[in-house]
């Protein structure tokens, strides 16, 4: 008897682990959904099972190229280009991205069309909602998958899933409120608190935090590489003409 209720209880315990595993605020988007607005955002018609696994089942897949332009989404015909757009988490609807700011409506949509995704600069990333990891991967303090860092010309350059960014401030009965209670007493910003007019990003120019890294430094070491070769074959061609001379 005592053995079956030592047995209880510790199946008991497992299941009561088990369930507060399912609920870590380490699991992606701490265990919830994208909000069910992101299929209709700005009017559009976005694919809510791709949001789903993009932002909560996901770190290395993106929506496809041109997405943002699809018929049925044409992101930049839908926003304001006289006016600065605050872009919200799929997720928990904390601040993401104020844009334009500092280019041109102009500037953002073209680079956004060029790369085939939203593309943000520094000055317009909420910082204190926004982790760029040492590989270039970006999530929300919400752990909602945004994208990658692929900086150009010197400048980071933030590469985003739209499905990722079409999220609105919750409502106060939304059960994902758990996740801002969960972040109170952090740096993070909700959508309450965030005063565009004044507000001034804390990100850097250029991190340095980026997935093309690794290429850039295997490039930098093929071409020591090279030019150490070659360097020691000039030498080497050299010493023996001379030798050959005497």
């Amino acid at each position: 008897m005592k053995t079956v209720c030592i047995k209880t209880a510790q199946l008991l315990a497992l299941h009561y682990y088990a369930l507060a595993a399912a609920s870590s605020p380490n699991d992606q988007c701490f265990d919830f959904t994208p909000m069910a607005s992101v299929s209709t955002y700005l009017g559009a018609e976005l694919d809510y099972s791709v949001a789903d696994r993009i932002c909560c089942h996901n770190h290395k897949w993106a929506e496809y190229r041109g997405y943002l332009a699809a018929p049925e989404v044409d992101f930049f015909g839908r926003l304001d280009p006289s006016v600065e757009t605050v872009f919200y988490d799929s997720v928990c609807g904390i601040p993401l991205f104020i844009a334009p700011r500092g280019r041109s409506f102009d500037d953002f949509k073209q680079e956004s069309l060029k790369h085939g995704w939203p593309s943000f600069r520094p000055e317009e990333l909420v910082s204190e909602n926004v982790i760029i990891h040492n590989d270039g991967r970006m999530e929300s303090v919400c752990k909602t998958h945004l994208g990658h860092n692929l900086p150009e010309a010197g400048v980071d350059r933030y590469c985003i899933d739209l499905v990722c960014m079409a999220g609105e401030p919750l409502s106060e009965d939304d059960e994902r409120n758990e996740i801002l209670l969960y972040l109170q007493g952090t740096t993070a910003i909700n959508a309450t608190e965030l005063n565009t007019t004044s507000y001034t990003s804390s990100a850097e120019r250029f991190s340095g935090k980026t997935s093309n890294t690794q290429a850039i430094i295997i490039s930098v070491v093929v071409v020591a590489l090279v030019i150490g070769l070659a360097t020691f074959a000039y030498f080497h061609i050299r010493d023996n003409r001379s030798d050959a001379q005497k």
